[in-house]
């Protein structure tokens, strides 16, 4: 038996929510490092393609930064 397991699309879902607030991603980061972050643009990049993870502290910044709830970035 084969178990196929599909991942939230966390980073699609940070991608998607920048940009229905209508912000680029060095607004993003600009904001994050005001608030001790040491995320970069091209970090931000591959974390919103799936190519890197997100530390914990850094989602619960973009949670105050978007100013949504931890919900929307766990849409399927």
């Amino acid at each position: 038996m084969q178990w196929v397991i599909t991942d939230i699309p966390l980073g699609r879902n940070i991608q998607n929510i920048r940009m229905a607030k209508q912000m680029s991603q060095k607004d993003v980061t600009t904001k994050l490092q005001l608030m001790g972050s040491i995320m970069s643009r091209s970090t931000l990049a591959n974390i919103e393609t799936g190519r890197r993870n997100i530390k914990a502290s850094d989602l619960k910044a973009l949670k105050i930064i978007f100013d949504v709830d931890y919900e929307e970035f766990f849409k399927e």
